[in-house]
């Protein structure tokens, strides 16, 4: 085995090094980057619930990032609300709620 090899230690090792603010903040990240996408292809539905997400992570995080970060992030979350709600105002059919009736 090389040195450069991951081994079942130093993926333990990596994993108690990860800071979860760390991954919060590419959680947020990511879904900002999808809230984009489904707001491009008019899935309203699934930017909001990216949105959502994001809105539910920011405060877990406020205390423990750098005030540029949070500032970034809330931007993130402001401008794609307002482009979802830009969205909204274009599409003529708001997205329906999925059938509470069973599917047989």
């Amino acid at each position: 085995m090389g040195e450069d090899e991951l081994t079942p230690e130093k993926f333990a090792e990596q994993i108690r090094q990860l800071k979860i603010e760390d991954i919060v903040l590419s959680t947020m990240s990511t879904l900002g980057q999808l809230a984009y996408a489904k707001l491009d292809a008019k899935d309203l539905d699934q930017a909001r619930l990216a949105i959502d997400a994001i809105s539910a992570l920011l405060p877990t995080v406020e205390e423990r990032v750098d005030a540029q970060a949070l500032r970034d992030f809330k931007q993130l979350l402001a401008n794609v609300q307002l482009s979802f709600a830009d969205a909204a105002k274009a599409d003529p059919e708001p997205p329906t709620a999925p059938s509470a009736e069973p599917i047989e």
